[in-house]
């Protein structure tokens, strides 16, 4: 760790940082297990069958998959509090969408809406944690949020089950939306920047080919359970997606040894 970083981490007030994101972070994942035990209610409720409300997680698992990979540009350009707050805004405007949604078509819309927040936050929290808790204090750090990762999947299933036994389906998302509000005010209040603001290039042949790799491997899996493992979609999907998932790898990696080759003299031990 830098000095930078050392300093970093003994001057800033962790406590409300780390719940902040565990917050943003507890929100993500609950509502991605409380819709799979809604399906069957908003199938009904929508008049829809289970392949066209299948893509309520599918489509929020390729729009995550997609903007993964492409947070580590955003995290490097933008500074970390507007980043926070701009995901968690974009995922309270999707659950806003979700809960008033009138129709299937606006609560897809929704949900998509919130993955693009929730794609951009889960790997910020993992940066800003690493980056303001000391090397001896990382593993306790990942501990912590190990506890929000793993508490939600435990407890949505059965919330998700008991509301849409005594409530409207879109109960759930009024649930989440006043938690991600909190999470914005706080990081609003208390989040500052801990990563360092630079100007990468964005390079878009990879971009390209990590949304056509995920996107494809990640539509192709899920759509087999449900149309089978010869369906030429799924086949079509699953080469398309493996083929760019590959040349994504190529190009990073040619890229990569460009970089290691122009400045290994920086990284060269000094001959004695």
């Amino acid at each position: 760790m830098s000095s930078s970083q050392n300093t970093l981490s003994g001057n800033v007030r962790r406590a409300p940082i780390v719940a902040a994101l565990l917050i943003g972070a507890f929100v993500a994942i609950l509502n991605q297990t409380l819709i799979s035990v809604a399906l069957p209610k908003m199938m009904n409720d929508l008049n829809i069958d289970a392949n066209v409300a299948q893509w309520l997680s599918t489509g929020f698992m390729l729009v995550n998959g997609v903007l993964i990979p492409v947070t580590a540009f955003l995290i490097a350009r933008f500074s970390t509090r507007k980043l926070f707050i701009s995901a968690m805004i974009i995922f309270s405007l999707g659950t806003l969408l979700c809960a008033i949604a009138p129709s299937f078509s606006i609560l897809l819309i929704g949900r998509l809406i919130q993955a693009a927040g929730a794609g951009i936050m889960m790997p910020l929290m993992m940066v800003v944690i690493l980056n303001i808790s000391p090397i001896e204090r990382r593993g306790r750090a990942m501990g912590t949020l190990g506890i929000a990762m793993g508490f939600a999947p435990a407890i949505g299933p059965t919330l998700s089950g008991y509301i849409v036994q005594n409530h409207d389906w879109r109960v759930l998302f009024w649930i989440i939306l006043p938690i991600s509000i909190i999470s914005v005010i706080i990081g609003a209040i208390f989040l500052k920047n801990v990563t360092e603001q630079s100007k990468p290039k964005l390079d878009i042949p990879s971009i390209i080919l990590s949304t056509l790799g995920f996107g494809g491997l990640l539509y192709g899996f899920s759509d087999a359970g449900t149309s089978g493992w010869g369906s030429i979609t799924v086949l079509s999907t699953l080469i398309v997606g493996t083929i760019a998932l590959i040349l994504f790898i190529v190009r990073r990696y040619d890229i990569a040894a460009d970089l290691f080759a122009k400045y290994s003299r920086f990284f060269a031990a000094p001959i004695r």
